[in-house]
């Protein structure tokens, strides 16, 4: 064999380890892709059974200024305070959510009383209305982003911080330095899920730890 053909049976073979490395970074591009997508269809999966199985509570700000968002707080306190008083101890979120709705004239009554108690007398409204979330957490309990149903109380203009938990099955916490979720409230929450569901949302390998206070 000459020099020139030994060039190019080199050459030949270089070529062959080059096709096969590249087939390689092809195939794991496309089974990561198909990975990510097998992924992302089941957040979105477990997103849309939690959205069937709990109530969101959510409290809008004045603004961010420290007046308001101390008012936020005591219209937080009074309308779970007056929902503790008041809510029967219903079996699952469908029973919550028609009792909310049916009481939300008196919710926002008591949150209206609280927020002119506590600062300036601005408008209040209540309503049980469907909201985006992002993804956040309640303690070790963390909810993946998307659309749930939530009682939504705007104080104001409602463009401060805001306050949220879930209030169906009871996953709110008012003792922020601790941040410790009811036990109660993630047994109920883990007789409707599957045991994979609940594993995930209680993971903190799976989600990223982030605080309840968000900002729309």
């Amino acid at each position: 064999m000459g020099i020139t053909d030994r060039i190019y049976s080199k050459i030949e073979k270089h070529a062959v380890k080059i096709s096969f490395a590249l087939a390689l970074i092809l195939a794991s591009v496309v089974t990561l892709g198909a990975c990510r997508r097998a992924d992302e269809a089941s957040r979105a999966e477990l997103q849309a059974h939690l959205a069937q199985e709990v109530l969101r509570f959510h409290v809008l700000a004045n603004s961010d200024a420290g007046a308001d968002q101390e008012q936020k707080l005591a219209v937080r306190d009074a309308a779970i305070a007056y929902m503790e008083r008041n809510m029967p101890d219903v079996s699952d979120s469908g029973e919550a959510k028609e009792w909310v709705r049916s009481h939300t004239d008196e919710i926002e009554e008591v949150s209206r009383e609280a927020a002119a108690a506590a600062g300036e007398d601005y408008p209040v409204s209540a309503a049980v209305t469907t909201c985006w979330f992002p993804e956040k957490s309640y303690g070790d309990v963390t909810f993946p982003e998307g659309n749930y149903e939530a009682l939504r109380i705007e104080i104001g203009a409602a463009r401060g911080h805001n306050w949220w938990c879930v209030l169906y099955p009871s996953l709110c916490f008012l003792d922020t330095a601790h941040a410790v979720v009811p036990e109660e409230g993630k047994e109920k929450l883990k007789n409707v899920l599957t045991e994979e569901e609940y594993s995930r949302i209680t993971a903190e390998t799976e989600f990223e730890i982030g605080w309840f206070f968000w900002q729309r």
